[in-house]
C-alpha cells in the first residue's frame, strides 16, 4: 500500500469512528442517566465458626456484622459509603488465616483486618504493612505493636497483654489492701499453650520483682480438654490466687478442675479471653464466684444494643443464630470492635472525603480515634466500654478494665475502671518495638505523616 493511500484510508477510519462516536453520544445523551452506583467500604473476616473457638468466634464475629449491618439500616452506611464484608473460615488456624488473607487481599476498598487471632495476627504484621492496611487485634495481639512510631499499621486497641496484666495484678492488690501487700504471696498462671498464651511470661516475672510474690506459671497444652495433673501441681503449690490465661474450652475445664482439686473458685481471675458466657455456662456450679478482667461489660441495656435488637434482629437480619446470646460478652465485644472499626472510617472521611477510603486513609483515622465518654454516650455504648484515646504513636489507647463477677446467672461488674501501670509498661514495650525496627530495617517515625 502507497503512504498516499495509507493516509486515505486512515481518514476514512476516522471519519467513520467519529460519526459513530458522534451517535453513541446523542444515544446517551437521549437516554435517562442511570443512578450512581453507591461506594462501598470493604471488611474481610477472617471469621471462624467451626472448631474448638468456635464460641468465641461466631459471638465476637456475629457482634461485629451485627453493627456493620445496624449502620447501614439505620444510617445508609457511613457518609452514604456502604459497609460490606466478606468472610473466609479460618478455625482459627494460621495457615487458612494467611489463605484467606491472600485471597480477599485484592478487593477494593479494604477499611481493616479484624481476624480476632495471635497467631494470624502476627503472621500479618509484614504483609499488612506492605498493602499498607491497618490490621485491629482488639484486646491481643503483639504487645509491642502498641508503639505506633514502628508499627504503623498493627492496632491492639482497647487492651494489649501487658496492660491486661498489669490490670490483673492492680486488681489483685485491691484484694489484698493494696500493691504493697502483695510482697509474698504465691500467684500461679494458667496459660494456653500457644503465643498468646506465653506472650505474658516476662511480664509475670517483672512484676513479680517489683511487687515481691512469687510466680508459678504453668502450661496447659491447646486446646485445654485435659488438665489434671497441672491442678494437682496447683493444689501442692498452695497459691494465693490462679490467674487463668485460657481460652476456649480450656476455661470451663479449668474451673471445673479447680472444683475437684478443692481449690476456691474466688481465688481464680480470669483474664480478657476467660471472661465469657461460653466459659462459665458449661462449667456448671463449679463457676458460680468466678471473677475476670474486661474490656467491654456485658448486657443489652445499652442503646446501641437496643437499636440492633429493633432495627437488626427484628427484621431478621440478625447473625447470631440465637437471639439469647445478645449481649453476651463476646457478642459485645463484637459490637464495639464495630464501633471503633466505623469511627476510624467515620473520622477519616471528615479528612478525605465521603467516599470509598483507602487502607492508609483508615489507619489515619484509626490514629485520630478518640471517643472521651461524651462520644461513647452519643454512640449508644455509655457503660459498656470506657472510652479510648489512640495516636500515631500510641496504637492502643488508655488500656482500662473492669472486673467481672459470675452469680450462677450472669456477670455482675465488682470493680471500677483500672488503668494499667503505663510509667513501667511503656518503657519495656519502646525498647522491644525498637529491637524490631533494627531487626526489620523499619524508620522510626517522628509523627502521623511519617
Amino acid at each position: 500500500m502507497s503512504f498516499v493511500r495509507h493516509l486515505k484510508t486512515a481518514a476514512l477510519a476516522s471519519a467513520i469512528a467519529l460519526t459513530g462516536l458522534q451517535a453513541a453520544q446523542a444515544q446517551t445523551a437521549a437516554a435517562p442517566a442511570k443512578p450512581a452506583q453507591q461506594q462501598e467500604q470493604f471488611f474481610p473476616l477472617q471469621s471462624y465458626r467451626v472448631g474448638p473457638y468456635a464460641a468465641g468466634g461466631t459471638g465476637f464475629f456475629g457482634g461485629f456484622i451485627d453493627y456493620l449491618n445496624l449502620i447501614n439500616t439505620r444510617d445508609g452506611g457511613v457518609g452514604g459509603v456502604k459497609l460490606t464484608w466478606a468472610e473466609g473460615e479460618t478455625q482459627y488456624e494460621v495457615e487458612r488465616g494467611v489463605e484467606v488473607y491472600e485471597r480477599l487481599k485484592n478487593r477494593p476498598g479494604i477499611a481493616a483486618w479484624n481476624p480476632l487471632s495471635v497467631g494470624i495476627a502476627y503472621a500479618l504484621i509484614d504483609r499488612v504493612t506492605a498493602d499498607k492496611v491497618p490490621l485491629i487485634t482488639i484486646n491481643h495481639g503483639r504487645t509491642d505493636t502498641t508503639d505506633g512510631a514502628v508499627f504503623k499499621y498493627i492496632f491492639p486497641l482497647l487492651v494489649n497483654p501487658y496492660s491486661e496484666t498489669s490490670g490483673i495484678v492492680n486488681y489483685l492488690g485491691t484484694k489484698v489492701g493494696g500493691l504493697d501487700k502483695l510482697k509474698g504471696k504465691k500467684i500461679v498462671v494458667l496459660y494456653h499453650g500457644s503465643p498468646y498464651g506465653k506472650e505474658t511470661i516476662p511480664i509475670y516475672e517483672l512484676l513479680a520483682q517489683k511487687y515481691g510474690f512469687t510466680v508459678q506459671q504453668i502450661e496447659v497444652p491447646h486446646p485445654g480438654n485435659e488438665q489434671q495433673s497441672q491442678w494437682l501441681t496447683i493444689r501442692r503449690a498452695k497459691p494465693d490466687f490462679v490467674v487463668l490465661r485460657g481460652w476456649g474450652v480450656m476455661n470451663p475445664v479449668a474451673l471445673k478442675t479447680a472444683q475437684k482439686t478443692g481449690f476456691p473458685v474466688d481465688r481464680i481471675v480470669g483474664n480478657i479471653w476467660s471472661n465469657s458466657e461460653e466459659d462459665v455456662i458449661p462449667a456448671g456450679d463449679a463457676a458460680k464466684g468466678y471473677v475476670a478482667i474486661g474490656s467491654v461489660a456485658p448486657g443489652t441495656q445499652y442503646p446501641v444494643l437496643q437499636d440492633i435488637i429493633k432495627t437488626v434482629y427484628d427484621a431478621g437480619k440478625g447473625n447470631l443464630e440465637d437471639r439469647k446470646r445478645i449481649g453476651t460478652v463476646y457478642h459485645n465485644l463484637g459490637v464495639v470492635n464495630g464501633i471503633l472499626n466505623v469511627e476510624a472510617v467515620r473520622i477519616a472521611q471528615a479528612k478525605f472525603g465521603k467516599r470509598t477510603l483507602t487502607g492508609d486513609e483508615v489507619r489515619w483515622g484509626l490514629e485520630n480515634l478518640k471517643l472521651d465518654e461524651a462520644r461513647v454516650a452519643a454512640l449508644g455504648a455509655k457503660g459498656l466500654f470506657h472510652s479510648i484515646n489512640v495516636s500515631w504513636d500510641n496504637h492502643e489507647g488508655e488500656g482500662y478494665v473492669a472486673f467481672q463477677q459470675w452469680d450462677g446467672k450472669q456477670w455482675k461488674q465488682v470493680s471500677d475502671w483500672i488503668a494499667p501501670d503505663w510509667k513501667l509498661l511503656r518503657p519495656i514495650i519502646d525498647k522491644s518495638a525498637l529491637a524490631y525496627a533494627k531487626e526489620k530495617n523499619i524508620k522510626v517515625r517522628k509523627s502521623i505523616d511519617d
